[in-house]
């Protein structure tokens, strides 16, 4: 196979006018061909993307070094950070003799950086925390966040109704599960013309979900401060945009959660940004790292709504990459959106490994110059298959591709470290302020208190009503007495003289 003909194939498919970032540089019968650039224009990064590749093949560094570039454009970056490992972008890295070969075949230029970054949280790692009222989900939303059918989702829109009419916020979980206790007992009478009686055994069940959903930790993530989105996309002095990495080690064992914040997230920002169109760069990109998480708990609704975002929040100009081991984590109808697709190595230790690495390889453009499937088990670490979309839309080459290095820490931030970061952070005083202020919850306990309170003063006031008019006068419990009696007699003998003179 010629190189000039190589040469020119990947020249001719990754040369754009715009602006563009550097992914690697291209390779050529397991040789790398030094200054033959892989790039990516600007335009087409909010047509999503995914990173994919085997444990330990630097599918996370490659992720690292994208939101650098992004970054050094002006371009926000959201991170989910669920292994830990992405904290060090917000320090320099370290020179090292091999990054520096590497770049000098690539042709571009190393330098340690650090880069603008705040550190975000959904449980209670350290970080800004990011909250959302159950108000801002809406009915629909939260129906769908606790896998209900109609029937169901129909109460939930009754309680939702009911606490707009009688300005009772939901806040949180306790807020809305009050207001559906109220509903389905001693306001029951309340609701009846206007909107039906809830059963109690479709009562019940909503009641079990908002326990299965608060059991993945989600109490922590429902209230206020809400998180405003805007804060997402946000400069430095400098112009770099900030890189927010939302920290989820704790959450690996909770996609409940996860998926919902995801579900959440996506549809503020969809709602909140303004349109700007297909074609203009973006102003936020978010890398969800382990993405199956989202997929593998997801039930058939959300992933529909997922789907349905994901088709449009581009023109919104967001850019959502999914990162995981397998192409297939994906769902069909999500990966067919994906127009970057950076794949590292793959393993193939077993037949279903083999067969599943066939199927992988089909996902790509096909190549005259290599035999995918079977390259695809050699690759090195740091390196990958890569296809992107130039400015029209059209995939380029499939190009094995030698990946630039991060600039910053490729490793951890120390406890100490992450503090300082929350401590100089201007969003942490706005968000980690505890706010608990009155809503629907403490709103219906002082109502129903005080329905108890004038129940209770009704039910005993004519009984102490009656209770005075039948107790007898002290002579007339005396009479009764025989001794007191006679007593008395002679009292009232003696007085009756004294008043009318002697006896007779």
């Amino acid at each position: 196979m010629s190189l000039d003909k190589f040469t020119s194939s990947v020249t001719t498919g990754y040369t754009f006018n715009g602006k563009y970032i550097t992914l690697g540089t291209s390779v050529f019968e397991k040789s790398a061909v030094k200054n033959l650039q892989v790039k990516v224009p600007l335009t087409s990064i909010n047509r999503h993307g995914l990173i994919a590749g085997a444990t330990g093949t630097g599918k996370t560094k490659s992720l690292q070094n994208f939101a650098e570039s992004l970054s050094e454009n002006g371009i926000s970056v959201l991170m989910m950070d669920i292994k830990g490992d992405l904290s060090g972008i917000a320090k320099q890295g370290t020179e090292n003799p091999k990054i520096a070969e590497r770049h000098q075949l690539i042709g571009s230029e190393w330098k340690a950086s650090s880069f603008p970054t705040e550190l975000l949280t959904i449980s209670n790692e350290t970080g800004v925390r990011m909250r959302a009222t159950v108000s801002e989900f809406g009915p629909v939303l939260f129906s769908k966040i606790l896998e209900l059918n109609d029937n169901q989702a129909g109460v939930v829109a009754i309680v939702f109704k009911y606490a707009d009419e009688k300005q009772l916020p939901i806040l949180d979980i306790k807020d809305f599960r009050k207001i559906l206790q109220h509903l389905s007992n001693e306001g029951k009478a309340e609701i009846k013309d206007n909107y039906g009686a809830i059963s109690p055994a479709t009562a019940n069940v909503i009641l079990r979900k908002l326990i299965e959903l608060e059991t993945q930790g989600a109490e922590v993530f429902f209230g206020e401060t809400s998180f405003e989105v805007e804060d997402l996309v946000r400069k430095d002095s400098t112009g770099k945009g900030y890189i927010n990495i939302l920290r989820l080690v704790d959450v690996q064992d909770k996609p409940k959660l996860f998926s919902t914040f995801m579900l959440c997230l996506l549809a503020e920002v969809y709602q909140k940004f303004p349109e700007v169109g297909d074609k203009a760069e973006p102003k936020l990109v978010i890398f969800i790292d382990e993405a199956h998480l989202i997929f593998n708990e997801a039930s058939k609704e959300l992933l529909n709504q997922l789907e349905t975002i994901i088709k449009l929040i581009r023109s919104k100009g967001v850019g959502i990459y999914f990162c995981t081991q397998q192409p297939t984590d994906i769902p069909d109808a999500v990966l067919g959106q994906l127009g970057l697709k950076i794949q590292h190595a793959l393993r193939a230790f077993t037949a279903k490994d083999r067969k599943a690495i066939k199927l992988v390889a089909e996902n790509y453009p096909e190549s005259e110059f290599y035999k995918v499937d079977e390259l695809i088990t050699e690759l090195g670490i740091g390196e990958a298959f890569v296809t992107v979309l130039n400015e029209k839309g059209i995939p380029t080459p499939l190009v094995h591709t030698l990946m630039c290095a991060p600039r910053s820490r490729m490793d951890v931030l120390s406890p100490e470290e992450q503090k300082e970061l929350i401590a100089n952070s201007r969003l942490a005083d706005i968000y980690n302020k505890e706010v608990d202020r009155e809503s629907a919850y403490e709103m219906l306990n002082k109502k129903i208190e005080s329905a108890t309170i004038n129940k209770e003063i009704e039910e005993t006031a004519p009984a102490k009503k009656a209770s005075t008019k039948a107790e007898p006068s002290f002579i007339e419990q005396a009479s009764k007495n025989a001794i007191v009696k006679s007593v008395v007699k002679e009292v009232t003998r003696g007085l009756f003289g004294m008043l009318f003179g002697k006896r007779r």
